[in-house]
């Protein structure tokens, strides 16, 4: 049989972290000709993990500028692939999540009538302003998917409610638990010396990251206030906070937190950087949705920054709790899992419902199913606290 040709797209580091290990997978399949292209959406973060993952993509489209609009970033996403489409014609794109290069790559796919497979596929919050612009993103991706990767049986639950095909639907847990494979070792030596410093065992070392739209502005500055504060009325904690580049949220961390005692401002790590320090880390604050399944997984109690999320399961499974951008609610909230020991090892000990490191592999067994290279359907996965 003729090869199934598959292009993997993805234009941000979170979509390449959880890209890496599936495109890994596909290069092993002698059934598939495998081709990677990248946006760049994201430039200097998304290079970070292809070289982690030693990953050289066929195509870049390079889109990158500075104070790019969503409208920008569609448009130039939606010329550049179909130039690509058209010379390769694929059989299958795959896309992964919820940002502006998933929705316009899924798009231009739709335009050329080309299959589109949906990695991380299924996750809602039922607000389309919140998170924005990723709520919609994803529905409208969901909308144009020929095949559906969803991480959890909530998951592919909520795409059944919407009147799709579960015979497209496929639950594979996530790929991210996947890549920590590759990422996490035990006795890690930090590139970024600080890191090195830090006394993990004695000091309660948060690990914050914030930097969405939706808490721009009145959202940011609460979460730096009660970090502020929480660092000077707690002498064990340190903060290590990987600052977003962009200015809108470096600005205002730098206003609350700069030059205040175990404080570590730090622009983004990379991938190995990010979840080694994680596996170290007391716990972690964070309004990023990823962070929200690989914490987890290494036993790390998450407070999300935002009002609402996509991801419930953690929350059910008791390893994450949603705390919105309310000072004293932050406050209150994170002193607890400080200075109780119990209620912060009830969230320790409970069981990451997102996956279990085969996530690649059922997904590459969905698609060879799907194509007729296999003749029984992929093997499930069936979360824990489903």
């Amino acid at each position: 049989m003729q090869k199934i040709k598959v292009i993997t797209i993805f234009g941000t580091r979170p979509e390449a972290i959880k890209m890496a290990p599936l495109i890994k997978e596909l290069e092993k399949r002698e059934e598939i000709d495998s081709l990677v292209c990248v946006t760049a959406q994201h430039r200097q973060m998304l290079d970070q993990v292809l070289d982690l993952f030693n990953i050289t993509p066929n195509f870049d489209l390079n889109i990158m500028q500075a104070k790019q609009s969503l409208t920008a970033i569609t448009t130039r996403v939606l010329e550049g692939l179909e130039e690509i489409f058209e010379a390769e014609k694929p059989d299958l794109i795959l896309v992964h999540g919820d940002t502006t290069t998933t929705f316009a790559g899924a798009l231009a796919a739709f335009y050329k009538q080309i299959k589109v497979g949906h990695v991380e596929a299924g996750l809602r919050t039922f607000d389309k302003y919140f998170p924005f612009p990723e709520e919609m993103n994803r529905k409208l991706t969901g909308a144009i998917t020929d095949f559906h990767f969803a991480p959890t049986v909530g998951s592919k639950n909520n795409l059944l409610k919407e009147g799709l095909d579960k015979n497209n639907i496929f639950v594979t847990g996530n790929t991210v638990i996947d890549a920590m494979d590759y990422t996490v070792e035990e006795n890690y030596k930090f590139i970024t010396e600080v890191l090195n410093t830090i006394d993990y065992k004695n000091k309660k070392v948060i690990m914050v990251t914030a930097h969405r739209r939706e808490n721009w502005g009145d959202g940011i500055e609460n979460i730096c206030k009660a970090l502020k504060y929480l660092v000077e009325t707690n002498k064990d904690v340190e903060l290590v906070y990987l600052v977003h580049l962009n200015p809108v949220v470096k600005d205002t961390v730098y206003k609350y937190l700069d030059g205040l005692d175990r404080v570590h401002l730090l622009p983004p790590l990379d991938t190995k950087e990010t979840h080694n320090l994680m596996n170290r880390c007391f716990m972690v604050m964070t309004d990023s949705g990823g962070l929200q399944e690989e914490a987890p997984h290494l036993g790390k109690p998450v407070l999300v920054l935002r009002d609402v999320t996509e991801r419930p399961e953690a929350v059910e499974a008791g390893t994450v709790k949603l705390i919105g951008t309310n000072k004293e609610n932050i406050i209150k909230t994170a002193e607890v899992l400080i200075r109780n020991i119990d209620e912060y090892e009830k969230m320790t000990k409970a069981i990451n419902p997102y996956g279990d490191g085969k996530a690649s592999k059922r997904i590459v067994d969905a698609i060879l199913y799907s194509f007729g290279y296999k003749k029984q359907r992929a093997e499930e996965f069936i979360g824990s606290n489903e």
